[in-house]
This record gives C-alpha cells, sequence and structure tokens, in this order.
C-alpha cells in the first residue's frame, strides 16, 4: 500500500496531522507513506521517521502531478480539504479521503456567533480521514523530530540552564492573534525566572523593543536568530511557553511542555486549541468573552471594530499569575 497525505500549511495544522502520521505508520508498518506540502514547511517533516517520503510545491501542484501520478498511489489522504486538493484527487483518480471541515459551522461561528461545533479536537477529525483504510487515533500527542543541527543549548546560548526559563512567543501570523507590545511588557514584568523571547525575523525589533523597555535584566530575545525548529529546541528545554494562538503552540503541545494560551479574535471552540489528549491540564487559556468574537477563523491585520478589546482587555496580571505557577511550586 502507498499512501499520500496532503496538508499544504500552515505550521499549526501540520503539527496536528503528526498524530495520524505515527498511527498509520504502526497500523500499517507495511505501507510507504508520502507527504505533500508546501516548501517552506518541509524542516516540520524532514526528521519523522514514520514518513518515506516529502514531496513539496512552490505555487501549484502542476508542478508535481506528473511525477505524482507515476507514484500509482493507493489511496490519498486529504488533510487540507479544499477545491485545490479536490482538483489533486480528480487528476490522481485513486481512492481519496477528506477530514470533515465543517466550514459551514464554523461561518456560522464568525458570523452569527452560533456556536454549532462539536466538542471534538481537529486530530479528531484528521482521523475520520483514515477510519476507512482501518486506522484509529492511539490518543497521544503529536510529535516533532529535532536533528542534532536543530538541538540548542540553552546555557550557551541564551545564558539559561534548561527548565528554569519561561519563552514567550511573541509574534502570529495575523496582528489580530498577538497580545499588543504594551499588554505583553505588563505580563513580562511580572514572571518569575528567566524569559526568552523567541519569533522569526519579523519580530526582531518588537523583540528588542521589550528587552529595552524591560527593567529586568534576565531577559533576552532570540527573534530571528534561530530557525523555527532551533526556536522549538529552546521551547523543549523551557519550563513554560507563554504564547498567543501560534504554531509554536502546538509544537510545545508535542514536547509535553506546559503552555499557557492567549487568545484574541480567535477561539479553542474551532477545535485548534494544544492537542494534549494524555494530560489535559498541560495548557491554560485567556481570553475575553466578546459579542464580536471570534471576527475571524484566521485573523485580520487590525481589529475591524477598531477598539481590539479581546487583547486591550486582558488581564496581564492574571496571565503572569498563571506563568508562573510552575515556578512557585518549586
Amino acid at each position: 500500500m502507498k499512501i499520500l497525505l496532503v496538508r499544504f500549511s500552515s505550521i499549526g495544522d501540520i503539527v496536528l496531522t503528526t498524530p495520524v502520521i505515527r498511527a498509520i505508520h504502526a497500523q500499517l508498518p507495511e505501507a510507504e507513506i508520502h507527504y505533500l506540502t508546501k516548501r517552506p514547511f518541509v524542516d516540520l517533516l524532514a526528521h519523522n521517521p514514520h514518513i518515506h517520503k516529502i514531496i513539496a510545491i512552490d505555487r501549484s501542484i502542476k508542478e508535481v502531478i506528473g511525477s505524482l501520478k507515476s507514484e500509482r498511489y493507493t489511496v490519498v489522504i486529504d488533510f487540507h480539504h479544499n477545491l485545490r486538493t479536490l482538483r489533486l484527487r480528480w487528476s490522481l483518480g485513486v481512492p481519496s479521503h477528506a477530514f470533515p471541515k465543517l466550514n459551514f459551522k464554523k461561518w456560522l461561528l464568525v458570523r452569527f456567533k452560533w456556536n454549532r461545533m462539536p466538542e471534538v479536537h481537529v486530530v479528531d477529525r484528521y482521523f475520520e480521514a483514515v477510519k476507512a483504510i482501518g486506522v484509529k487515533s492511539d490518543h497521544l500527542e503529536g510529535e516533532i523530530f529535532l536533528s542534532k543541527h536543530d538541538e540548542v543549548d540553552p546555557q550557551t546560548t541564551v545564558g539559561f540552564a534548561p527548565k528554569t526559563y519561561t519563552t514567550v512567543a511573541i509574534g502570529a501570523q495575523f496582528q489580530t492573534k498577538q497580545l499588543p507590545l504594551h499588554k505583553l511588557q505588563e505580563v513580562i514584568e511580572g514572571i518569575r525566572g528567566p524569559v526568552v523571547l523567541i519569533g522569526g525575523a519579523s519580530d526582531s525589533a518588537k523583540g528588542d523593543e521589550l528587552v529595552q523597555l524591560s527593567k529586568r535584566k534576565d531577559i533576552i530575545s532570540t527573534c530571528g536568530q534561530f530557525s523555527l525548529l532551533q526556536s522549538a529546541s529552546l521551547v523543549k528545554q523551557s519550563k513554560v511557553l507563554l504564547t498567543n494562538d501560534t504554531g509554536m503552540m502546538h509544537i510545545a503541545a508535542c514536547f509535553g511542555v506546559r503552555i499557557v494560551s492567549i487568545w484574541g479574535n480567535t477561539v479553542p471552540a474551532i477545535g485548534m486549541y494544544p492537542y494534549t489528549p494524555t494530560d489535559s491540564t498541560q495548557w491554560s487559556k485567556h481570553e475575553v468573552q466578546l459579542h464580536c468574537r471570534p471576527c475571524s477563523k484566521i485573523g485580520f491585520s487590525s481589529c475591524p471594530k477598531g477598539h481590539f478589546n479581546c487583547m486591550e482587555q486582558q488581564d496581564t496580571q492574571s496571565i503572569a499569575e498563571d506563568v508562573n505557577r510552575p515556578f512557585i511550586a518549586l
């Protein structure tokens, strides 16, 4: 059996397919597993021992459709479930299965605030796509595999020993998912123990400003200095991760790191909260209940209402106290 798994983006969505990848490999050990994704996300899967081949596209499935047809797949499992993947499935002409995306129910939630979403994590909906090939959930967390190059020694790179510091993911793909700088500064000032800021190159200026504004000496910004997986290594070795609704939140769940999550325009009810089936206490959430939430299932560049109350009304003291719980217990 040769299986093609399809998920083009993004970080969190791809990470959340890893429990299914593991289950397929364990329950169908003779199967050859291929994974089709966009090139920027290949590193997330590159060292996954359950995947036999990764196929990357830059813009279009036309780049690889010929080679995919030559593979003669037994079945296609569609974790993206959009028009593009539907065309791909038609082109390959083999049996295929997709997960229930529940777009109409998401639309009702976003547009009218009518929550008809089932209390089911998206990972469990991903498993619906593999029922037909006899694969069931093993009810274990996702997996991220780091190479030696990805592993970072926090003692030598940021000056803090493992499990003594808090990592703070300061960015997010959309502005409306990010705690504003002045609110984040308030939280950081209340955190006990060293603080390591993580993020990409686009977060560098924000990270530097937070360090400059802080009164504390035990804070460092690594934004833009490390790759995604190197930042993941720092998270893996941290005591707790403070994060917006981001891909790093899902990576931390794979490592069993405690997560304090802050939710702005998006809501956990969509089903994209941290997947922690063996320990529901591993993560906590902070969200402001407003009539305008959620305003999107993804995010915006600015608040559609202009007030951004979903983040501006966050209780920074409560968030800091939540982050501090593991340190207080020592």
